[in-house]
């Protein structure tokens, strides 16, 4: 977060700078007497920076700007281990607060502690902290320590643990407190998750429609996958390589109900929200995937404007990155999302199926 508080040391404007210009005429003079002012972080290659570090420089464009390194790590981005930018101390004071309570959060090992607590090591009051918190780091205390969690708890999963010791080792308290949550993040239960979808059983069939062939494949809780093409071997292929460890089979029948309404809504161009899905998302994706299916039909939004309407306004290119991910087009409908100049960028089944999609939907 940025504000507008100046401070100067040694000559040198050393405070939290009011504009990213400034941070990165700052970042390009590699001076480090600006390290502990701000974070660098780029987003093509996922590292975060201190401002002198001698790597080659990015495009600006790729750059995005944070104040702490946790506030970086928090956006997906790693520290880079040339500048080794989580050693460096913020030169704010209140920057140096949000960091300890942050090492209080992860170090903590008997649940999450409380913002009482947190404020009783800090030295402040819970309502100074709560606010100072957000404006470092965007999100509160709590929310910080619930992602902090969540990412430990994937962490342990895919290193092949079991789930009780991924469970505890995250400092889950009971697994009531996992489950009862999970589908909103894992999409799968933590278990499928753990074994990049073993266990979970699908079927999939094939539909004629005006853009080639769709397949459709489901779970018993709801559609997995979903997508366009004009070869059904080379279709299923695609389905198998996103699920490499789950049951699949070509469905016999149970799929028909679910075949006639994705039908129906596709020749009616009227979006059905009430299909139920069966995908794994993080956090973040199913923010993004949300914000995609409140587009109305015909209708588009950039990267941008999506990431602004899921509240993270710099998370343009990881939008992008959440529609390419995307299993399920057309009830996901990331072929709305469109480049900063309303260009039709990359889809997965192709710009022109993209483009005749949403010629359907403005036609209606």
């Amino acid at each position: 977060m940025m504000t507008t508080q100046q401070q100067t040391i040694s000559g040198v404007d050393r405070s939290p700078v009011s504009a990213d210009e400034q941070r990165w005429q700052q970042f390009a003079a590699k001076d480090r007497r600006y390290d502990g002012a701000f974070i660098v972080a780029v987003r093509t290659t996922g590292i975060y920076c201190r401002p002198s570090c001698p790597a080659r420089m990015p495009k600006r464009e790729n750059v995005a700007f944070y104040d702490v390194p946790e506030s970086a790590e928090l956006a997906g981005f790693r520290a880079c281990k040339r500048c080794h930018p989580a050693t460096i101390e913020p030169l704010d004071p209140d920057r140096q607060m949000v960091r300890a309570v942050c090492r209080v959060i992860a170090e903590a090992e008997d649940g999450l502690p409380t913002l009482e607590e947190l404020s009783v090591a800090a030295g402040v009051s819970p309502h100074h902290l709560q606010r100072r918190f957000k404006a470092v780091m965007g999100v509160s205390p709590r929310r910080y320590a619930d992602e902090l969690r969540r990412r430990r708890l994937r962490a342990l999963l895919k290193e092949g643990g079991g789930v009780a010791d991924a469970l505890y080792g995250a400092g889950y308290g009971s697994s009531s407190r996992l489950y009862e949550n999970a589908e909103s993040w894992l999409g799968m239960t933590p278990a499928s998750y753990a074994k990049g979808g073993k266990g979970a059983r699908m079927f999939f069939a094939f539909i004629a429609t005006p853009l080639g062939q769709m397949i459709v494949a489901a779970t018993d809780r709801g559609i997995s996958f979903l997508g366009f093409g004009d070869d059904e071997q080379v279709l299923e292929a695609e389905l198998r390589n996103d699920f490499p460890d789950a049951e699949i089979k070509r469905d016999e029948g149970s799929l028909q109900e679910t075949l006639a309404i994705i039908l129906d809504t596709f020749d009616q161009q009227v979006p059905r929200k009430d299909l139920p899905l069966d995908v794994r998302a993080t956090a973040f994706q199913a923010q993004v995937w949300q914000a995609l299916r409140d587009i109305p039909p015909g209708e588009t939004r950039t990267y941008r404007d999506i990431a602004i309407a899921i509240g993270k306004p710099k998370a343009a290119r990881a939008v992008g990155r959440a529609c390419a991910t995307n299993p399920v087009s057309l009830v996901v409908p990331c072929h709305r999302a469109v480049g900063s100049d309303g260009t039709l960028t990359g889809y997965r089944w192709g710009v022109e199926r993209k483009r005749a999609l949403l010629e359907r939907e403005r036609s209606d």
